[in-house]
């Protein structure tokens, strides 16, 4: 399959969506292909590396499993199926194949899924990416918000944490040990008030 736009009825597959062709990038809701937003701004990838490489560090330095970036594709469901890919995503060692997973994307949602909201993001699409999340197995989502530099916890079947700055996000159930100091997540950004914010 070469084009997403040659029956824009159809409910496409995870195999449909790895075949496309096309500049534009996508994630698989229920069979329905949704355009992933714009490139983000700077601010967005550079917290994104810095949870990155503190998770990576962790992880390796334990031989837990794998640190996933770049937008990695899990399929969460099946008939219709559903495609999501976290900014950055954690798999536990047992999970994951000998030899990786070559040209297909993983099956079932990753342990950990972080979520890094750039402006663009709308807060249901969001939040149905956490339930998604949650739904079909991940041990904990975590909500990066550059502009208000807050990471929100979400844990199954517990209240959502919140914490800012002053914080320390740790590993809970899913990364024993983990610990990060929320403000190292949000080193070199800009500040930004009502007044300069879109400029």
């Amino acid at each position: 399959m070469r084009s997403a736009t040659e029956d824009p009825n159809r409910l496409y597959t995870a195999d449909d969506l790895a075949q496309l062709d096309e500049d534009a990038r996508y994630e698989l809701v229920r069979g329905e292909l949704r355009v992933m937003e714009p490139p983000p701004f700077p601010d967005h990838g550079s917290v994104a590396m810095r949870l990155s490489v503190a998770l990576a560090n962790y992880v390796y330095a334990h031989s837990l499993g794998e640190v996933f970036t770049a937008e990695t594709g899990f399929i969460l469901r099946r008939d219709p199926d559903t495609v999501r890919a976290p900014d950055i995503a954690f798999l536990r060692a047992e999970r994951m194949p000998p030899g990786g997973f070559g040209r297909r994307y993983a099956d079932g949602a990753p342990d950990l899924a972080v979520e890094v909201r750039s402006p663009s993001d709308r807060v249901p699409q969001l939040w149905q990416k956490v339930d998604d999340y949650l739904a079909t197995g991940a041990r904990a989502v975590w909500v990066v918000d550059p502009e208000a530099r807050t990471v929100a916890v979400h844990d199954p079947g517990r209240p959502v944490r919140l914490l800012a700055e002053a914080d320390t996000l740790d590993g809970g159930a899913v990364l024993p040990g983990f610990a990060c100091p929320v403000s190292s997540i949000f080193v070199g950004l800009r500040r930004e008030d009502a007044r300069t914010r879109g400029r």
